[in-house]
């Protein structure tokens, strides 16, 4: 079982406050930095949603409170020194006062030879390709033929997939693992299907999952 800290080993600055860094527990994106006093803190745990005390206006805040835009917390995490925290939470929407889902969008720098994948990223590459037809591109060609290909493709991946597994070809699955979601990247597309839709479903799993977990030690 984890060994939790206690607030009173927390070390808040000479104004009673400790900067808390907020992040999106499905997608990992830090959403904002707020700051917390003790007080905001305990009710932050105690009503399971993100409470903070604004330094402008002197007071507490409750995320949510007038937009609706509630933080629900999953874990509040103190670093290795306990004068900063991270807050993973769900959220009910934008966690940006100016209505983007993040605080943070304003790039400062970006690497030229490091470029940071993602499959958000790739999912825009692919919508592109829908979007403006590109002459040669296999993606397009895959959607000009329409979902009949698409899902026909999808199948052929799912055997290719099982085969490599039942050899427990490791490095040949990972390849054919591949095929497979770029496959099924390119059905959602189709189906106007986003990634968030599929994390948000498997994090409503995951929170069911833990709920029979719990109930099995009671």
């Amino acid at each position: 079982m984890a060994e939790f800290t206690k607030i009173d080993e927390l070390k808040f600055d000479e104004k009673g406050l400790i900067p808390a860094v907020v992040v999106d527990a499905v997608t990992k994106k830090v959403l904002t930095v707020a700051y917390m006093n003790r007080e905001s803190l305990e009710i932050s745990m105690k009503e399971g949603t993100t409470c903070f005390w604004s330094r402008s206006r002197k007071e507490l805040w409750r995320k949510g409170e007038t937009s609706g835009n509630k933080q629900h917390i999953v874990s509040i995490t103190a670093d290795c020194d306990k004068d900063a925290l991270t807050v993973s939470v769900y959220k009910d929407g934008p966690a940006c006062h100016l209505g983007t889902d993040s605080c943070f969008n304003n790039t400062v720098f970006e690497s030229d030879e490091r470029e940071e994948f993602s499959l958000e990223a790739l999912m825009k590459v692919i919508e592109g390709r829908k979007i403006e037809k590109k002459e040669g591109s296999y993606t397009t060609y895959l959607f000009e033929k329409g979902i009949d290909k698409i899902l026909k493709k999808v199948g052929e991946e799912c055997t290719e997939v099982i085969i490599a597994g039942k050899a427990n070809d490791k490095a040949e699955t990972i390849y054919e693992i591949s095929d497979l979601v770029y496959h099924v990247m390119v059905l959602m597309i189709e189906m106007g299907i986003s990634i968030d839709d599929i994390k948000n479903e498997l994090a409503s799993r995951h929170v069911i999952d833990k709920k029979v977990k719990q109930e099995k030690m009671v």
